[in-house]
């Protein structure tokens, strides 16, 4: 099975698809007129570390999100959460006039707010969820009014009100969609992939206990006995459904509670090291570093 090409930052994405660089680097709404599929685009997978969220208007591709193909048949919204694989088939009638906007968040955005943990309990960005969401004029309008405003202010000379501004309207739009999803789903079917959702259960549970200070960092070979499968097996699953292996979902969940930790307490690195189930800090501090790019100590004055 081919990789998926992984886009880890906005400013990679603007320039994947050919556009100005963004006037903010965790932020960026893109006018989605302006973005041309090639016909070669069909033959690759992506994964993309931000979340997305879209309105579409004829929208001739077809969308394959984690196992699952996005039922865009009546929707025109729908969300992307960061780490998900999804592919994109560009059908017979492409040539038409596409239109739409996409808002692009990333999640050092989030950090240091209430946003940062809330935002996961928002159901529409699982793959479990495939349907695109259906907006009357009305609540389009709503939709596009909120995201004008988060456009506006990120064009606006940047101060210490900015992000707290942009947050709220990022805020008031999820709870949109959420009300919509509702309504719209009342008779809805929604696939579920089990291990993937006992997995995330499973993590969730292990990070938020005592576990790690007492046993330790998960192995893949105990989460694999948990979710009764082979770790073999489960690796091959998860990178099918997410481009990543056990290995990185473990650490993936790790960074995310080191940054919880580093932006709302505070606890020095060794002890932030200690709680997160490493005998020596110099071992998380090149763990973080691998996979943020900076140090723990350089995130953390991030917000200062």
């Amino acid at each position: 099975m081919k990789q998926p090409i992984r886009i880890k930052t906005i400013t990679e994405f603007h320039e994947s698809r050919k556009l100005p660089k963004p006037e903010h680097p965790l932020i960026s709404v893109v006018d989605y007129s302006l973005i041309k599929h090639s016909q070669e685009i069909g033959s690759t997978s992506w994964v993309q570390d931000y979340y997305s969220i879209s309105i579409k208007r004829n929208f001739n591709v077809k969308i394959k999100y984690g196992q699952q193909k996005y039922d865009f048949d009546e929707g025109v919204m729908f969300f992307m959460a960061p780490g998900q694989v999804f592919s994109v088939e560009v059908t017979a009638n492409s040539s038409s006039k596409h239109s739409g906007w996409i808002l692009l968040i990333h999640p050092d955005f989030l950090w240091n707010t209430s946003l940062a943990k809330k935002i996961k309990q928002y159901d529409y960005f699982d793959y479990s969820v495939n349907e695109a969401l259906f907006l009357s004029e009305k609540e389009e309008n709503i939709i596009k009014n909120i995201v004008q405003n988060i456009q506006n202010e990120y064009h606006s000379a940047i101060d210490s009100f900015s992000q707290s501004i942009i947050i709220s309207q990022i805020e008031t739009l999820l709870n949109y969609g959420e009300r919509f999803y509702q309504r719209q789903f009342i008779t809805r079917k929604i696939t579920n992939h089990q291990i993937l959702n006992s997995l995330e259960d499973l993590l969730t549970d292990y990070f938020s206990s005592e576990n790690l200070i007492i046993k330790g960092l998960p192995t893949v070979q105990g989460i694999a006995e948990q979710l009764n499968v082979s770790p073999g097996y489960l690796s091959g699953l998860l990178k099918v459904l997410t481009g990543q292996s056990t290995q990185q979902h473990i650490h993936e969940k790790l960074i995310e509670k080191a940054k919880e930790k580093l932006s709302t307490s505070e606890l020095s690195i060794s002890e932030i090291a200690y709680e997160l189930g490493f005998e020596h800090p110099q071992s998380f501090s090149k763990l973080f570093k691998s996979k943020t790019q900076v140090s723990p100590l350089e995130f953390r004055q991030s917000f200062n």
